[in-house]
């Protein structure tokens, strides 16, 4: 399949590969949205337009609408379960235009819909960081080798001092450097 523009090579099945692990990721949470929000059904519009990409379709104007829309019912919820979850549906829908430029802001396309879902993982757990770290892990294990030969290509992503951002990290460090090994450690 042909190949993104940009300061390395990224092919559409790739950006597949992308958009059907975030999507992975986002599906885990989307119910914590529609618990509190039933009748938006902006998430699971972007989450079915980011499958359809991730499921060989062409990318379209659909990814990125369905990803706005979802970007815009997250702040309309009140609990950050719920706006966790829409966000990572929206994320995934943007996933599809992933970039292929040397920026760490382009990291948060592969991984924020995983750490989206950690980070809720964790407030249902009464902000225990062992299930962030669970969630991690089965990210990490879903982990395909493509998916990790993109995220290597691109800088660390930023770090922040915000526990999304946090979670962020020590996903992004754990896929880099460990296939099954030693559990993630977050920035202090």
């Amino acid at each position: 399949m042909g190949q993104i523009p940009g300061d390395f090579a990224l092919t559409m099945d790739e950006l597949r590969v992308v958009a059907r692990f975030a999507a992975d990721s986002a599906e885990t949470v989307l119910l914590d949205f529609e618990a509190e929000l039933p009748d938006d059904p902006r998430p699971r519009l972007a989450l079915a337009a980011a499958l359809t990409f991730a499921n060989g379709a062409p990318r379209t104007n659909l990814q990125r609408t369905t990803a706005f829309a979802a970007h815009r019912a997250s702040k309309e919820a009140t609990s950050e379960t719920a706006r966790l979850a829409a966000q990572a549906c929206g994320d995934a829908a943007a996933a599809a235009y992933l970039h292929p430029i040397t920026k760490a802001t382009q990291v948060g396309h592969i991984l924020r819909s995983a750490a989206c879902a950690a980070r809720v993982a964790e407030l249902k757990a009464g902000g225990d960081e062992a299930a962030a770290m669970g969630a991690i892990i089965s990210a990490a294990q879903r982990a395909t080798p493509k998916l990790r030969d993109v995220l290597n290509r691109y800088p660390l992503g930023p770090s922040g001092t915000g526990r999304l951002a946090q979670i962020m990290s020590a996903l992004d460090t754990y896929l880099r450097h460990s296939n099954s090994g030693p559990k993630p450690v977050f920035p202090n």
